[in-house]
């Protein structure tokens, strides 16, 4: 056993004053996987009750179980070396320099990271939130240290870089409440009464599902079109991860129904062609001939 001791403390690198042996290594390898091993357990249970704690809000039960499974790792590491007995003087000088070199490489990943810490402590967005960034429509999955999650409506996950929900202009759907308002276009015949449509598109939008009525919906005229008067309908949803483009949907057919039932028309663009005729009762020829 002590032959066998002595030869791996013999295989040794030495670097500067400090002494690596293979029998070094293995203790520290052993003592390493015993701290990460119960770091693992005391935050996989540290994590369960934090998130079992309503009084904390996501994005902050998110940050805490970050910075305890930091703290943890990073305890595990410096204490499993020290009493192994490894320096960690000129392993601290060794981990300045690497830093240095990989804060240059590394730019983007170290300002994702800075901006998912912001994002967690600015409260800005959480998970469950619905937003818009750009193209992308879903709802927050998850919040990792590099990126966000974004999930949309067709099952497409987006992993979202922080730094771009830091720099760029979100649409946070649920940022203060959940209520959301909608608008849609339309338009009517100029025979018909702008009182009736505006009351039938009203009646007709409330009795939409999901659309509240205890929030009423709103129908204004925009404008006088070439073919018609143009209005706008504004209408009320608290469910925005169930969708928009359906709920809109919805209210189009509601208001297709209503108006056919109140004899209102949606016209639709006319263009009339006429040909002038020439002294003798012919058309003009077509230039060129």
């Amino acid at each position: 056993m002590d032959d066998g001791r002595n030869l791996l403390d013999s295989i040794a690198v030495e670097i500067g004053t400090a002494r690596f042996s293979l029998w070094l290594m293995l203790q520290a390898i052993a003592l390493l996987a015993l701290l990460f091993a119960l770091a693992r357990f005391i935050t996989a249970t540290s994590t369960a009750r934090i998130r079992a704690n309503t009084d904390i809000s996501p994005s902050m039960q998110v940050l805490a179980v970050k910075v305890l499974q930091i703290g943890l790792y990073g305890a595990a590491f410096f204490i499993g070396l020290k009493t192994v007995g490894v320096d960690l003087t000129g392993l601290a000088v060794l981990s300045g320099a690497i830093g240095v070199g990989l804060g240059f490489g590394l730019q983007k990943v170290v300002s994702n990271l800075v901006s998912g810490v912001i994002i967690l402590l600015d409260k800005s967005i959480k998970p469950g939130d619905v937003i818009s960034l750009g193209d992308t429509f879903g709802w927050i999955n998850a919040l990792g240290a590099r990126y966000v999650s974004v999930v949309t409506r067709d099952g497409r996950e987006y992993l979202i870089p922080n730094e771009d929900l830091i720099t760029g202009q979100v649409v946070n759907w649920s940022h203060s409440n959940e209520f959301v308002r909608l608008d849609i276009h339309f338009g009517t015949s100029y025979g018909d009464d702008p009182h009736l449509v505006r009351r039938v598109a009203i009646e007709a939008a409330q009795g939409v599902e999901r659309v509240l009525d205890f929030k009423p919906a709103v129908c204004h005229i925009t404008g006088f079109g070439d073919s018609s008067v143009d209005y706008i309908l504004r209408f009320w949803i608290k469910d925005p991860t169930q969708g928009l483009t359906n709920i809109r949907g919805n209210v189009y057919l509601a208001l297709w129904d209503a108006f056919r039932a109140h004899g209102i028309s949606i016209p639709f663009p006319q263009r009339e062609v006429r040909v002038l005729g020439t002294a003798d009762g012919k058309g003009l020829a077509p230039a060129g001939d």
